[in-house]
């Protein structure tokens, strides 16, 4: 392509070359932390319940009652929403580099003062943990769009793919790293705080000194992010962004000439030109920008919505399920730390297992077989499984191991699959100007199923028998019939793929037809067909 910017082609056609791995680490460690953040709470809400809610009368040790779980579990999700909305945006408006030093520190200080949370009722300590949540969620929020844009124009046309599924996977790490410092943390308090279970000894089955675990192990989430804000600094802001949205060729050249370690030339006349060009002027809310990726946007925040839904709901129940299929003893036979630790057990093995292989099959084989396929084929496997967990629901509570194997698998075909692609399209299809704001649109559309999955699931997953309810809840649809819908909402997600294009191999402008003066030329290049 005559036209387009030699910083641009230079950076299409590197070789993969060591700032493409020291970007997949400092994008990633934002996502190490936002995986960690926000799956650890599942580890500790049954110590809260036991700690805050606790009930000498009751047979069984305190829960938290519903509309608090449902608070405590879902708040960090409505700030990732909130978050991925006006960090996406603001990453447009201010350059990709400036507002990523802001997301983490927000999300440094809110991980260190969610594990300081205070108050003097039960109430008053939710209500301080809820709210720090919220805006560790807002700054979560914001590194989905900008991480998943800033490796998207820094990457070779070869391989981008493979590095922004590879930021992405970092997430498989996170969650892996959550369970086993809550292993660690646990059993050590388990180890010096001797107490005995709750049918034993009530009043004495949560050691007073429980109540630093979950404070620990929120707090932990800080750390890798703190490592890593340093070199989120000393960034250069990408070269896409400087040229293409700020129209400075000198800045761009000087910033890819270190990066790069080649001479580049500044070619200010050609930016210039590119940016009067009707194909580089159109807004969000344009008929143009409808006509061009209308359905594109619709294809990518459907299929994250619908995805998350599944993804969250069967997070969320995890605990549930491992206690169904007899992984997690009943909780009145354990002690509190011990109980935390168990949980933990049972979800770093799914995160083994399931997690994180199948985000690593992702950037193995994104860039070979095409982002359009590995989704059909995850949204396929998904229902298959959870169809296949629940049409014989009753004889997986008799075969342990089986149900294991097929629960691990639909996670592992989420992250082989939809839950890898819906994150990494959204950063490839969009114009620059507008990139980081449709990424922000699509994920908060994803949060937006998270939240219809945690929440709604909550209270769905429920048992059909009233004296099998927990405590609290009303009567539910119970698990089988929950993964019934599940299944089909992941049929759904096949449905809405068939809108997504296949960007693989091509450079960005090319997708997106910024640098095309032939308008034929331009549609031809955004053809809505997977190739």
């Amino acid at each position: 392509m005559e036209n387009q910017l030699g910083v641009l082609n230079a950076l299409d056609a590197a070789k993969t070359q060591w700032y493409h791995f020291t970007a997949i680490v400092i994008a990633g460690m934002g996502f190490f932390t936002d995986a960690y953040d926000l799956f650890s709470i599942s580890l500790i809400t049954k110590l809260l319940g036991r700690i805050y809610y606790f009930d000498v009368h009751s047979a069984k040790p305190g829960t938290l009652p519903p509309r608090i779980a449902a608070a405590v579990n879902g708040v960090a999700f409505c700030g990732t929403l909130a978050g991925q909305l006006f960090f996406g945006w603001l990453g447009d408006k201010l350059g990709r580099k400036r507002v990523y030093g802001l997301t983490l520190m927000l999300m440094v200080i809110c991980s260190i003062a969610s594990g300081l949370s205070f108050g003097k009722s039960p109430h008053g300590v939710m209500a301080t943990l809820c709210f720090f949540r919220f805006w560790l969620g807002f700054g979560i929020g914001g590194d989905y769009p900008l991480s998943a844009t800033i490796m998207s124009e820094y990457a070779n046309k070869k391989t981008r793919g493979a590095f922004i599924a590879a930021v992405f996977a970092m997430q498989g790490f996170g969650i892996l790293t959550g369970g086993i410092v809550a292993l660690i943390v646990s059993a050590a308090f388990d180890h010096a705080y001797k107490a005995l279970p709750y049918n034993v000894d009530r009043e004495h089955s949560t050691a007073p000194q429980a109540d630093y675990i979950w404070r620990i192990i929120l707090m932990f989430g800080a750390i890798p992010a703190l490592l890593t804000y340093y070199w989120r600094m000393k960034m250069p802001e990408t070269a896409r962004y400087t040229a293409l949205v700020a129209r400075n060729a000198k800045q761009a050249a000087a910033d890819m000439s270190k990066v790069l370690q080649v001479d580049l030339n500044a070619e200010q006349e050609k930016v210039d030109k590119i940016g009067i060009e009707p194909s580089n002027s159109f807004g969000l809310f344009s008929k143009e920008f409808a006509k061009r990726h209308g359905l594109h946007l619709l294809g990518t925040t459907s299929t994250w919505f619908l995805l998350d839904i599944a993804f969250y709901s069967s997070n969320l129940f995890q605990k549930d399920i491992f206690s169904a299929i007899g992984w997690l003893p009943k909780a009145e036979t354990m002690s509190a730390t011990h109980e935390v630790y168990r949980v933990a057990k049972a979800q770093t093995l799914i995160a083994l297992c399931g997690t994180v292989p199948g985000y690593w099959f992702t950037v193995a084989f994104i860039d070979h077989i095409g982002r359009f396929v590995i989704q059909l084929m995850g949204f396929f496997f998904m229902s298959v499984f959870m169809f296949a967990l629940a049409i014989p629901y009753q004889h997986w509570k008799t075969h342990n191991a089986g149900f294991l194997i097929m629960y691990s698998l639909t996670f592992f075909f989420a992250n082989f699959g939809p839950n890898a692609t819906t994150f990494v399209v959204p950063a490839e299809i969009f114009p620059a100007r507008l990139r980081s704001t449709c990424h922000g649109i699509s994920a908060a559309a994803g949060k937006a199923g998270a939240i219809v999955g945690s929440f709604g699931f909550l209270y769905a997953a429920q048992s059909t028998h009233p004296d099998k309810v927990d405590k609290g809840y009303h009567t539910g649809i119970g698990v089988k019939n929950a993964l019934l819908v599940l299944g089909a909402v992941n049929c759904l997600g096949m449905l809405f793929t068939l809108l997504v294009p296949e960007p693989k191999g091509r450079s960005l402008e090319e997708i997106t037809g910024e640098n095309e003066e032939d308008k034929g030329q331009q549609q031809a290049s955004v053809a809505n067909v997977p190739v």
